[in-house]
């Protein structure tokens, strides 16, 4: 087991003639659980998918996603483990001068809005080639969505972007969704029906029964407009209580929303996090130094995804759920087992955790049979009584990590 090609080279190599899937992304190419693309790049490859990787194409050049020719089943994008905003500007609005996912941590190799900038990219030279964005990008500006740099509202990336699905979300079961839809020869017009993703239509589909929100043209305009469709959608981030979401543009059609993919169970996460990822950036970033972002995780244990905390200021909740999904004892340890023998292990695994530290299971069992409450909140404006507040397992696997021969 090697890297994913990133170079015809490389792919050749393989004995491939072309990919099914090329993969163009905003990060430099980093093999590791941690980062989005190599997660969806290797669940594709687990399914017997042919996977190549354009990272950071010079986006001035429209051969710079011509790499590997046209794949035989669909481009994806995504901006990579950062919204490129974020990633380009403080909240100051200032240039920042270092990005730790680029090599050596140059600024500049992406550009801002690169799922959007990619995805016309993408289509000035393959206008029919199925494009799929996904990421936290494309993800947090599926529908209209507030634009803090330009201070207004945008309307969805779909639009902009002229690719053709969103995968929202943790997007494990819905790229594999689409996969397998596309290679059973499928087109991606009609690909309108897989949880956690979203589609742009000129007529709603018969039988979706969707929730209409404000159109583009009220949100655009009105405060109150745009308050009412974030709420809405809001109440609909639950993969079993989530209704359809349909958002009118007018002369330009629909932009259709399916509801979440459901969580993963124990098993699933265990899967997904012990596939043969490289854990290293790909070997042509070792003359720049590498990936300054890749130190930050290279010791550490992802254990778990989602949060019942429902900050406003966080936008978690919005892009992987409210139902937390953990993975078992085991795979953490056999993960740590891999940690150990790494040449430059210290004895500290520096982090066992997730975006939410320490969750490490549902707020509660009615989660995962009823779905989460949709105007209810765990902990505001107290915690709730159903709520279960114990850190036992946790407390428990850090013991158990700590009592390895080499920790």
């Amino acid at each position: 087991m090697g890297f994913l090609p990133v170079t015809r080279e490389e792919m050749e190599k393989l004995g491939w003639e072309r990919p099914d899937f090329v993969y163009v992304i905003g990060d430099a190419y980093v093999d590791h659980s941690s980062f989005g693309p190599a997660v969806i790049s290797r669940v594709l490859e687990s399914r017997g998918y042919k996977v190549a990787v354009i990272p950071q194409p010079d986006w001035k050049r429209d051969d710079s996603i011509a790499v590997f020719g046209e794949p035989r089943l669909a481009f994806l994008v995504s901006s990579g483990n950062m919204d490129s905003m974020v990633n380009h500007y403080t909240a100051a609005k200032k240039k920042r001068s270092f990005d730790a996912y680029s090599p050596g941590g140059k600024a500049g190799l992406r550009p801002d809005r690169a799922v959007t900038v990619y995805g016309n990219l993408i289509r000035r030279t393959y206008k029919h080639t199925p494009v799929i964005l996904g990421g936290i990008e494309a993800s947090l500006r599926r529908l209209a969505h507030y634009d803090y740099w330009s201070d207004k509202v945008r309307r969805s990336v779909l639009l902009d972007s002229g690719a053709d699905l969103i995968s929202y979300g943790m997007g494990e079961r819905s790229i594999a969704a689409i996969a397998e839809a596309l290679d059973s020869g499928l087109p991606v017009s009609s690909l309108t029906f897989i949880p956690g993703t979203v589609y742009k239509t000129r007529e709603i589909p018969e039988m979706t029964d969707p929730v209409f929100l404000p159109s583009w043209e009220e949100v655009s305009v009105d405060r109150e407009a745009y308050g009412k469709s974030f709420r809405i959608q809001y109440e609909n981030t639950d993969s079993i209580t989530g209704r359809v979401l349909a958002e009118d543009y007018g002369s330009r059609g629909y932009v259709v929303q399916n509801p979440p993919a459901a969580p993963l169970t124990e098993g699933e996460m265990d899967d997904v996090y012990e596939l043969p990822y490289m854990r290293a950036w790909h070997p042509i970033y070792d003359q720049a130094g590498g990936i300054p972002a890749f130190s930050e995780i290279r010791f550490s244990l992802t254990s778990s995804r989602g949060c019942f905390g429902g900050c406003n200021f966080c936008a978690l909740t919005f892009h992987e759920g409210r139902v937390v999904q953990a993975r078992s004892e085991e795979s953490l340890i056999r993960e740590a087992k891999i940690l150990i023998r790494d040449k430059e292990f210290k004895g500290y695994i520096h982090d066992v955790g997730g975006p939410t530290a320490d969750f490490t299971a549902p707020a509660c069992e009615k989660q995962l049979t009823r779905g989460v409450c949709a105007r209810r909140q765990c902990l505001f404006p107290k915690p709730c009584g159903n709520l279960r507040v114990a850190h036992r397992k946790y407390v428990g696997i850090l013991r158990k990590l700590r009592e390895l021969p080499g920790v």
